[in-house]
């Protein structure tokens, strides 16, 4: 089995930063995929960003030069650091990875959710 443990959601006033964290462990040969979705009240989850093992990058419109997608693949962790944030970002975001098994099979892992909330 796999875990995700995420942090460092919070409020924020408009205009301010934040970074989260999202740390898997478990029955781990690799991680392909991961990145970060949210989703706002009432509507659908979205993609916010991904990182791939390689290190290339993806990106919603909606948060390009704002935010910052990372990983450190020696912890098995991916980061988002986001920045100028706006009321617009409030929204339970959550963790998600592609992972290949210790028995070599594919799958997707998500994180429970971690709020943040930004004010005007």
């Amino acid at each position: 089995q796999v875990q995700l443990v995420e942090s460092g959601g919070g409020l924020v006033q408009a205009g301010g930063s934040l970074r989260l964290s999202c740390a898997a462990s478990g029955s781990i040969f690799s991680i392909n995929a991961m990145g970060w979705y949210r989703q706002a009240p009432g509507k659908q989850r979205d993609l916010v960003a991904t990182i791939t093992s390689g290190g290339s990058t993806n990106y919603a419109d909606s948060v390009k030069g704002r935010f910052t997608v990372s990983r450190d693949n020696a912890k098995n962790t991916v980061y988002l650091q986001m920045n100028s944030l706006e009321p617009e970002d409030t929204a339970v975001y959550y963790c998600y990875t592609l992972i290949r098994t210790m028995t070599l099979t594919y799958v997707e892992v998500w994180g429970r959710g971690t709020l943040v909330t930004v004010s005007s």
